[in-house]
């Protein structure tokens, strides 16, 4: 029996959420709806004029939402990154410790450096917008990846913001290797259609022959398969992935199990912030496929889950809320 459910890699970040108008955006040349990698000074600007002591800030990164869900759900999970021996990277550990997911670093042992963070910029119409700085965790690469936690682990779940990096895509790469040659499936996630729309290539280098489990977003099945209509799309991941999970926003979710399309059905809800929102239901699916759920129970816990984070400011939930979402499925 693996010790983990799942072992993801990805960027460790401080999340800071907060709210902005479409106004912010235009007075300052921020481009809505998109993850932006930017310097320092750019970041450091944006934060003089927001009001920090009403943001929310957390332990983030896209991976490590996923893994902290999982945890939250039940789970055994597992991180590999990096963050600096700086306030946040302290912040950042404690977080991480708090949420119940393993790792292999001690503060005494951090790095000089800067922890990466992310400003979340979140509007009315619930889209969230991030400029994200990515510090220390720009260098993460092979050598910062637990082998021993990889093999294992159920599954290894890695996040498609690493591509921006030859250092990050080796270390995708390097994972994915050490997940297939001990028997440990592998799932990946586009993260954001910008990765697939200007990392296409390096994201063929990293899926090789296939995944056997890819998370991606209606735009980024589109863009990656070059299809203008999700049937297309849809039938053009098959060839690449083993199983795959699209998902719609509003509209639910599909999922192919190997052999069928199961649309999952979105839950009734009023969205207030998307952040985190496909983190949580990769998080929650992996959970449920990990511990005894078909794919189809699995989506719906997903979908259930997805549908309260989108309802909330941050891309958590409370443990008793997890507990509560749960308790409504039976494997």
């Amino acid at each position: 029996m693996k010790k983990y459910d799942v072992t993801g890699i990805g960027n460790a970040l401080v999340d800071i959420e907060f709210k902005v108008s479409d106004q912010f955006f235009l007075d300052h040349g921020v481009e809505k709806g998109l993850m932006t990698l930017v310097d320092e000074a750019r970041q450091n600007n944006l934060m003089e004029v927001i009001n920090t002591a009403q943001a929310k800030k957390q332990a983030g990164g896209s991976a490590a939402n996923t893994v902290v869900a999982v945890s939250q759900f039940g789970g055994k999970s597992y991180y590999c990154f990096r963050v600096a021996a700086d306030e946040l990277g302290s912040f950042y550990l404690k977080d991480l410790n708090d949420s119940g997911v393993d790792h292999a670093l001690l503060e005494e042992d951090l790095e000089s450096g800067v922890t990466g963070k992310c400003l979340v910029m979140v509007t009315e119409d619930s889209e969230r917008t991030m400029n994200t700085f990515l510090g220390i965790t720009a260098t993460f690469s092979p050598k910062d990846l637990n082998e021993s936690a990889i093999k294992d682990s159920q599954y290894l779940f890695i996040e498609g913001y690493l591509i921006t990096s030859e250092n990050g895509k080796e270390a995708m790469r390097h994972a994915k290797r050490i997940a297939e040659e001990n028997g440990v499936k592998v799932a990946l996630t586009f993260s954001d259609p910008a990765m697939v729309k200007y990392f296409r290539n390096p994201f063929d280098e990293v899926i090789g022959a296939s995944v056997d489990l890819l998370f991606a977003n209606e735009e980024e099945a589109m863009i990656f398969t070059g299809k203008d209509n999700l049937m297309e799309a849809r039938e053009e991941l098959k060839k690449v992935a083993k199983h795959f999970v699209i998902t719609q926003g509003k509209n639910g979710a599909m999922i192919f199990d190997g052999d069928t399309f199961i649309d999952i059905e979105p839950y009734k809800t009023t969205a207030i912030d998307s952040n985190g929102a496909g983190d949580m239901f990769a998080g929650a699916f992996l959970y449920g496929i990990t511990n005894g759920h078909s794919y189809a129970s699995s989506g719906k816990l997903a979908s259930m889950a997805s549908s309260k984070i989108v309802s909330q400011f941050g891309p958590r939930l409370l443990w008793h809320e997890a507990k509560e979402i749960l308790a409504k499925l039976k494997p």
